[in-house]
């Protein structure tokens, strides 16, 4: 599955700041603006890890349906 986000990057003094319109929490500082795009792209991947283990969780023992949903913006 592929999705996209926005990377929105400020230089501070002498770091990058980054974050993630679309998914509050996904923020970084480093060094420099390649550090901050990998550090950005790790956080993205853990916070979408996170939240589904976490929906896991609260599920498992529901009946539910699942189904894919695609959204084009």
């Amino acid at each position: 599955m592929e999705n996209s986000f926005t990377a929105v990057f400020e230089k501070v003094d002498d770091w990058y700041i980054g974050y993630i319109q679309e998914l509050p929490g996904a923020n970084v500082q480093e060094k420099t603006l390649e550090e901050a795009r990998e550090s950005l792209h790790e956080a993205i991947e853990l916070i979408l890890i996170s939240n589904r283990q976490l929906a896991e969780q609260q599920i498992s023992d529901k009946d539910v349906i699942r189904e894919k949903i695609t959204v084009q913006i």
